[in-house]
This record gives structure tokens, C-alpha cells and sequence, in this order.
């Protein structure tokens, strides 16, 4: 068991840097003092409107210090929370929130629009006037004392929400005593973290990390990448995590040459396997000071590549030493358990940071968590050396004369090709490969070649000017693979518009 409760020790931490600016969000900077007693007046308003232990409270949330504090003040009172995503359609924002079956759902501003019509009982509302409570108002009304932890260890307390980009959302569970394993950290008061993805995935344990070692949290609305290179520089920030689709954005951006970046000590990207290739030019381009790792919101972090190793030979391909804690097992094709190292197959995890199960949602959960192991349906390898190797997803593998053709392999060849600067590769169901390219230059035939010779496949290939991402800022793979088989017609060269 851990020592503490992680909402414990936020409230804690936030008490200890006193006047001191703990969040910046805006340019405006909320103090550990204010945040602390926004903290409290939220859980006497959330407790006096009904809320308490074993509830769930949903946001739907922009990245604002009031969200942080209306999530840490229900887990104070014993309530789990979520932060939900937009799930894409209003269909499946429907069947989300039916399937969390919430206690209550807040809204703000610029997430009222995400409110289903009608709206659901239970709706409170931050900043806008919607049927239901202003729970804002409500908490300007209490008292910002401080408040005892209601919450126990064994209890439902924080449920983490996949993207749902090809239907409904998945909704990890995690105790409070579990969860507060996943975030705990080392001291390092001097850490400013950058957190500009959306609260529903990795932010929120980046904020929740930040805050329990003592450091300070900067927050921006969205990715963009001027506005992230200008909040490196303004604010001295020396922890950012991107995404694989997002570092390609910083590289290449005219900004990149004219900002102060001395202040980073660690920028980290993942979510998605990165060639070699890719990695080679970002290191050029940024520095010392890139780190990758391997994970989920099942699992938490499984695996990290910290920048001192990031440059190694042995590590060129690899997301780096598997956590203290962490089993990882692979299985091969033929169902049995991987004993040579190196052997491609499905990677299995079990770990102390593991998700208890989905919310409402048994027969997902009895595919993914099988005695005790999360399958992932990613492939991966264990090298000699003992490090993790991420070759994509399990879907986008195809098999030629016995040998396995992965999608890192394919974008690592098609990324070589000289002005192509970024590359996505998917499986279809019929055994081919559409691989989409970023390039200025017309290098769709010249990428055609170079997976042909290489791998002996033939893939579709089209170059487009910006790729689909999903709302948590991965390459949507669906639409990349519709829009390239749509491109088939164009005249070769042609690059087709992303959506």
C-alpha cells in the first residue's frame, strides 16, 4: 500500500508551495494557496449537492486549473472521477455516457456543446448557464478551509477513458490505492511540465505527476506547435511530452531555429512506434534531450528510454528498460509464450499500475485482462539486452513467404526517402499496405520502389498534405487508409488534402 493517497498529497503539495504559482494556465498563474482552497470549496459544494464515496463524476473539460480542482475535490470526498473525451460523434457521446452511468457530468464553457440533448440528470455547470447547478456558484458560496480525505484505498477512484475513434470509448478502472501507485514520483521541485493534450488521456497523470513531486504545471488549450516552442522559451519549461504525430510538427517548424529550448531536460514521444529514421532526424533537430516509453492507459507507463541512453546503438528501435515491477511476456503467432529473445509477437503485461478492468463493459474486458495479464494487441519484442521493442499495432502486420512485414519497418523505409519527412503505414484487410507520406517533394514512386525492393510488397502510396489525427493527436490510421486508397485516381504526385 502506498503511504498516502495521491488526492492526499495534492492537497498537500499544494498547501506546500503556499504563494508560490503552481498552474499556469492563460498567463495567469493560481497560486498552491488558491488552488488548495478551490479545491475545498468544490468538495463542500460536490458533498452538499449530493456527491460522496463509490459516486463518478464525469468532465467533460478544457485544460483549466478550475477542472483540476473539481476532479481533485470529488476524489477528497470518496467520489471516483473521469475525464471524459468528445468520443467523436453525438452518437457515441450517448452511448459513453450511458455506458459510465456518472453520477454527475460537468460541463464548461467550451465543452457545454458536448452536452447531449436532452441533457442528462445530474448535469452541473461551470461558467455557462445550462439546465442544471452553476457548481461554480456553489462553491463561491463555501468555505476554502481545509477538508479530511474521505477517500479509502479500495474504492473506485479514477477511471481513465481510451479515445473511442472506432466506437465507444473504453473506461480503465483503477482504486484509489492503485492509482496513486501509477503517479507517484520522485521530489523535483524543479520540474515545469507543459501539458497541452487534452485531460482525458496522458495530461492528466503528466499534471497529477508534476504536482505530487513538488514541480509546477504549465497549461496550454491545444497543441500547436509555434505556441509550444513560445511556452518552452516564456515559461522555462524543462518536461514536455509529445506525441510521434506532434514532434514531426515541431521539427519542422520555422520556430524551431529561433527559440530558447536550453531549459529542457527531458522531452519524451510516444504513441505510436517510431522508425529509426524518424527518431535519427529528431535528435538532430532538438537535441540531448529526447526520451521515449511504451504504455497505455491500461497499464500506465511499461517502459521508458531516458535521453541518456536515447543515442545507444542497442536502442535505436527500442522503447527503452521495462519498468522495476513490471512483467512483460510476448506470444507468438502460434499461441505460445515467446523464449527466444527477439521474436515478434503480441505483447502481454502485468503490473502493480494495472487497470482493474472496464467500466460496464465485461465481454471488452474478458478479451483484454486474462488471468492477470493485459493483452495489448501490440506487437513488441524482448531483446537480449532485456529492453522493449514496439513494432505498432497488432492489425498491421502481414506475412510474405514466412516473414513478417510491420508498419514501423515500412514508414522507416518510406521515411528514408530523401524529403519525406513523415510516414504512416496500414495494414488492410486484404493483406496490402497504404502507406501515406509528408513530403515536399512528389516522392509517392520513389517510396513505392523503396518498399518493394525492400520488403518485396507492393503498397499504395499517396502523399498528403496533412494527416487526420484523432482527438487525442494520434494518426487516425481508418481515415489515413481511406484517404490513400482514395488517391489511387489522382495523377501520381498529386498530394491528396487531409481531413
Amino acid at each position: 500500500m502506498v503511504a498516502e493517497l495521491f488526492v492526499s498529497e495534492i492537497v498537500r503539495c499544494a498547501a506546500a508551495a503556499g504563494e508560490e504559482p503552481l498552474i499556469w494556465s492563460q498567463d495567469r498563474a493560481t497560486t498552491g494557496a488558491e488552488f488548495g482552497e478551490s479545491i475545498f470549496r468544490y468538495a463542500r459544494a460536490l458533498a452538499g449537492s449530493g456527491i460522496g464515496g463509490n459516486d463518478l463524476v464525469g468532465l467533460f473539460a478544457p485544460n483549466r486549473p478550475e477542472a483540476l480542482a473539481i476532479r481533485y475535490a470529488a476524489n477528497l470526498i470518496g467520489a471516483a472521477t473521469c475525464f471524459l473525451p468528445s468520443a467523436g460523434t453525438a452518437a457515441n457521446r450517448h452511448d459513453l455516457l450511458t455506458m459510465m452511468d456518472l453520477r454527475m457530468l460537468v460541463v464548461f464553457p467550451e465543452t457545454a456543446h458536448l452536452v447531449p440533448d436532452p441533457a442528462p440528470a445530474g448535469l452541473a455547470c461551470v461558467g455557462v448557464d445550462l439546465p442544471g447547478i452553476r457548481l461554480d456558484r456553489l462553491a463561491a458560496a463555501e468555505s476554502g478551509d481545509p477538508l479530511p480525505c474521505r477517500a479509502r484505498p479500495h474504492d473506485l477512484g479514477h477511471v481513465a477513458s481510451s479515445g473511442g475513434t472506432t466506437g465507444v470509448p473504453k473506461g480503465s478502472l483503477r482504486s484509489f490505492e492503485i492509482y496513486s501507485k501509477m503517479v507517484a514520483t520522485p521530489e523535483d521541485p524543479t520540474r515545469r511540465q507543459l501539458v497541452n493534450g487534452p485531460l482525458a488521456y496522458l495530461s492528466q497523470t503528466l499534471v497529477d505527476s508534476t504536482i505530487l513531486g513538488g514541480g509546477t504545471v504549465i497549461m496550454q488549450d491545444a497543441f500547436e506547435p509555434a505556441e509550444t516552442l513560445a511556452a518552452i522559451e516564456a515559461h522555462r519549461v524543462t518536461h514536455l511530452m509529445l506525441l510521434e504525430t506532434q514532434l514531426a510538427q515541431v521539427i519542422d517548424h520555422p520556430d524551431l531555429g529561433i527559440r530558447d529550448l536550453s531549459s529542457l531536460r527531458v522531452l519524451s514521444h510516444g504513441g505510436a512506434a517510431a522508425p529509426p529514421s524518424f527518431r535519427r532526424r529528431a535528435r538532430e533537430a532538438i537535441g540531448p534531450v529526447l526520451a521515449t516509453m511504451y504504455g497505455c492507459n491500461e497499464l500506465g507507463m511499461v517502459s521508458f528510454l531516458a535521453p541518456g541512453e536515447y543515442d545507444r546503438p542497442e536502442h535505436r528501435t527500442s522503447v527503452g528498460r521495462i519498468s522495476p515491477g513490471v512483467d512483460v511476456r510476448i506470444r507468438a503467432a502460434d499461441g505460445t509464450i515467446a523464449s527466444v529473445p527477439g521474436g515478434i509477437g503480441t505483447i502481454e503485461v502485468r503490473s502493480p499500475r494495472m487497470a482493474q478492468g472496464y467500466r460496464n463493459q465485461p465481454e471488452r474486458e474478458a478479451a483484454a485482462f486474462v488471468d492477470g495479464w493485459y493483452h495489448t494487441g501490440d506487437l513488441g519484442a524482448i531483446g537480449e539486452n532485456g529492453v522493449l521493442y514496439f513494432h505498432g499495432r497488432a492489425d498491421d502486420l502481414s506475412n510474405l513467404d514466412g516473414a513478417q512485414v510491420t508498419s514501423d519497418a515500412l514508414e522507416d523505409t518510406a521515411a528514408r526517402v530523401p524529403g519525406v519527412r513523415y510516414a504512416v503505414a496500414v495494414a488492410d484487410e486484404d493483406g496490402t499496405w497504404s502507406v501515406a507520406i509528408q513530403s515536399d517533394t512528389a516522392a509517392v514512386e520513389t517510396c513505392r520502389h523503396a518498399i518493394t525492393t525492400a520488403h518485396g510488397i507492393t503498397a499504395v502510396v499517396a502523399r498528403l498534405t496533412e494527416f487526420p489525427l484523432t482527438e487525442q493527436g494520434k494518426a487516425d490510421r481508418v481515415a489515413i487508409r481511406t484517404l490513400v486508397r482514395s488517391a489511387q485516381t489522382a495523377r501520381p504526385g498529386q498530394a491528396a488534402a487531409g481531413q
